[in-house]
């Protein structure tokens, strides 16, 4: 298996775990204000979202990689 039908490989699993996923969400605490001992912070949940088009375009250029790229010219 060469090196380009790897890649095209991991890209068309990354393009189907996006779809199903459909992105993650993360916590990110910042520290507001410090008087004295008290420390008063926030925490925000922030969402980052796949787009699905970006998603079916990592699995066609993989699908491309895995059918062409073996081929020699």
């Amino acid at each position: 298996m060469t090196v380009t039908r790897i890649i095209g490989l991991i890209l068309i699993v990354a393009g189907i775990a996006a779809i199903g996923t459909g992105g993650f969400s993360f916590t990110k605490e910042t520290h507001q204000a410090k008087i004295g001992p008290i420390e008063l912070s926030v925490k925000e949940k922030q969402d980052v979202l796949f787009p699905t088009w970006a998603s079916v375009a990592t699995i066609v250029v993989g699908g491309a990689l895995l059918i062409f790229g073996g081929k020699k010219g």
